[in-house]
């Protein structure tokens, strides 16, 4: 048995059967791995939080002046929002200037603040308080007292008198607990039982994906101790993990399950499963990170906490496939099979003969009809994306029930659209003639007729900086309202001879898109070049990795097609409660192009590496993109499943933008395990033939070799 069993014990083969002889300790090590990084990250975990500011932007120079010049003043407020038949009678002030005071006492928030410096509507039936927070940004208050400040609101209200709250920390606050994680984990056992019919089989991709979520989980609470990380990173990064790390194990158990069918030795079926559909893992693996970590070229640091936060995710439940997992297979050996779950798991049929083979002949058979039929159907998914609008998403696109929407909307009534997206005109007064230049400027834009209104300037201490409060005519989403901010900017600025800066939310939303835009072309290109150079080191074939490439990137206009229907609230939008036209922030196409770039690329290499085991075999490409399908049609379609439940469960979060995240990732996986993986990589792979494998020898010698032991398993199988 020795013998059969290492037979072909290189690179991951040796790993297999190391952790075959020595698999009490692998599991040990991974469990003291699990308490010690847990231990740690108890003592050196960080605090969650990132700059959303655009580095080098008018609207960040602008925010740092008002964090420079007005100490204990932050640009971002929490407003308060009041309504009665008369807000100025003294009952009513009494009762605010009481809330005001209580607010403002909480940790986190500035002082100051009272009724007499309120905004009052000209018919006095709505009022708005700024109360400045005290700390730099909004994830830097304790969420304590969010929940404590929606409960003062509670306890202000009757009597004639409704307050609402908005800002970014009472939005944070009024978040559900809702666990998409467990969810999408739910489902994803159900679909692991359906597919294995037994417990042992189904409980091991489960252990690994658990295993690899709470170890990540705990590294990304220590890494926002070094790095900006957004208080949604490790929702996106248990997305991830959860989905690959399912998926690959399901591959690495299927393959050892079929393993054991042919042979009764558990070592050598083991290694059989990891050096084949573990170096897969791999390859699919390494392009999700490589996609991911282009994000660090778009520049904005909570992107690149993202990005780190999801390949550390990636990398635990890589490594945890060709370790972990093959520990516990050999543990379980020929018992993987036992504890069947009655009315599941079916025996397969001769793969040559099913459905996905007769599937996969019929398209072959017109691979030109085919080919020009998925393109027609990945086409008109990606036709909505003309009409998709970024920009980001504001308190209007909250629920109508929320106090941020409530407060949104009286202050809109009360003083118009665009006062719930002020502009914020910072300037320096360096001499006299400043004031003067201040005078001139407030002039001109309350001439301008985008404009509402305008505040009188608030001076610091010193009176070197002073800020204009503009409200424009127009909402902050509307495209009028990015005209004034460019005209104020381009015209009337430099026309009063200040040094001012105009910032606020609305402006710093329109930096950050126009530098996204800058960017995407090097980025898309960067992740799609990199992805090609590790297809093509791995499969020797330049059309099979361009090949792959442009279906990928399809693949994803289609995505983005999809996420800009749903976008517009309509029926779509309603299915998973968007029930208004909302933006898409700019960063959103851009993560799912590096999430969904690498993700697509996992079941092109599964389906791939099995075409071109079989082609080696034979030397028939026909036959050997049959073979392909037919072999992976079963487990694909599970881990497609896995994905689908896993990504669309955060439909159910509160976060609109989590909502689109996980219905274009959803929607691309499905697209990816349908329409590409049954429709056009059949076809297309019939067109090119054994072209498909063709390798100039200049570039032979150029690309480096990657150790194909999986190939040499499947030609001695």
């Amino acid at each position: 048995m020795r013998t059969t069993a290492t037979k072909n014990e290189r690179g991951l083969g040796r790993l297999a059967s190391l952790a075959y002889r020595r698999r009490r300790l692998v599991v040990a090590a991974w469990i003291a791995l699990l308490l010690g990084v847990v231990a740690l990250s108890s003592s050196l975990k960080g605090d969650l939080s990132a700059d959303y500011a655009t580095p080098g932007s008018e609207s960040k120079a602008a925010a740092d002046l008002i964090e420079n010049r007005f100490p204990g003043r932050s640009a971002d407020t929490v407003d308060v929002v009041w309504t009665a038949r008369d807000v100025t009678a003294p009952a009513v002030e009494r009762r605010v200037d009481r809330l005001l005071a209580q607010v403002q006492r909480l940790d986190g928030f500035g002082d100051g603040v009272t009724v007499r410096g309120a905004e009052v509507s000209p018919d006095r039936r709505v009022a708005v308080a700024r109360v400045p927070l005290s700390v730099g940004r909004v994830d830097d208050v304790p969420e304590e007292s969010g929940k404590e400040l929606l409960a003062l609101r509670e306890r202000a209200n009757g009597q004639g008198l409704r307050v609402e709250m908005g800002g970014g920390v009472v939005a944070d606050a009024q978040e559900g607990e809702t666990s998409s994680e467990g969810i999408g984990m739910l489902i994803a056992a159900g679909v692991l039982a359906f597919t294995f019919g037994t417990l042992v089989a189904t409980g091991m991709p489960l252990a690994t994906a658990l295993f690899g979520l709470a170890i990540s989980g705990s590294l990304v609470g220590m890494l926002a101790a070094v790095m900006d990380v957004p208080d949604w990173a490790p929702s996106v990064s248990a997305m991830i993990g959860i989905g690959v790390g399912i998926d690959y194990a399901l591959l690495i158990v299927t393959r050892f399950r079929a393993a054991l069918e042919t042979r009764d030795d558990t070592q050598a079926a083991l290694i059989e499963a990891v050096s084949t559909a573990g170096r897969s893992v791999l390859v699919a693996g390494t392009t999700v990170v490589v996609s991911l970590m282009g994000l660090f070229l778009m520049g904005l640091s909570y992107l690149q906490g993202v990005a780190v936060a999801a390949t550390l995710a990636v990398l635990v439940v890589m490594l945890a496939s060709v370790t972990l997992l093959p520990a516990l297979l050999a543990m379980a050996g020929p018992r993987i099979s036992r504890l069947r779950i009655p009315g599941t798991g079916r025996k397969q049929r001769d793969p040559e003969t099913g459905r996905a083979a007769k599937w996969s002949r019929a398209i072959q058979r017109r691979p030109w009809a085919a080919a020009l039929a998925g393109v027609a159907i990945l086409l008109a998914l990606a036709a909505p994306v003309t009409g998709l609008r970024l920009g980001f998403p504001d308190a209007g696109n909250h629920a109508e029930q929320t106090t941020t929407r409530q407060a949104y909307d009286l202050t809109a009534k009360g003083f118009g659209a665009g006062a719930a997206g002020p502009m914020m005109v910072v300037a320096q007064l360096e001499d006299r003639g400043g004031r003067a230049a201040l005078a001139r400027l407030g002039r001109s834009l309350k001439r301008d007729s985008g404009v509402a209104s305008v505040s009188s300037p608030a001076l610091n201490r010193s009176g070197d900086t002073a800020v204009l409060t503009v409200a424009p005519r127009t909402s902050p989403q509307a495209a009028e309202t990015a005209e004034l901010i460019d005209r104020t900017r381009d015209e009337l600025v430099p026309a009063s001879g200040l040094d001012a800066k105009v910032g606020g939310a609305t402006a710093a939303y329109i930096d950050q898109s126009e530098t996204t835009a800058k960017r995407l072309p090097l980025f898309i290109g960067s992740v799609v070049g990199l992805a090609f150079l590790l297809l093509l080191a791995s499969f020797r074939a330049p059309l099979v990795a361009l090949k792959a490439a442009v279906m990928n990137v399809l693949s994803i206009g289609a995505a983005y097609g999809v996420v800009a229907l749903v976008a517009t609230g309509g029926f779509a939008g309603q299915l998973v409660g968007i029930d208004t036209e909302t933006p898409v922030p700019p960063f959103i196409p851009v993560m799912m192009f590096a999430i969904l770039f690498g993700l697509s690329m996992d079941y092109e290499v599964f389906l791939l590496s099995r075409i071109r085991e079989a082609f080696l075999r034979h030397g028939s490409t026909t036959e050997a993109v049959t073979e392909g399908v037919a072999n992976t049609a079963r487990v694909i379609t599970a881990a497609a499943a896995i994905m689908v439940a896993v990504f669309g469960a955060f439909v159910l979060s509160q976060e609109v933008f989590l909502k689109l995240i996980g219905v274009g990732l959803a929607s691309a996986i499905v697209i990816d395990a349908t329409v590409v993986r049954m429709v056009l990589v059949p076809a297309v792979m019939q067109l090119l033939g054994n072209r498909s494998w063709w390798m100039p020898r200049w570039v032979d010698r150029l690309v480096p070799e990657v150790d194909m032991e999986g190939e040499a398993v499947a030609a001695k199988a």
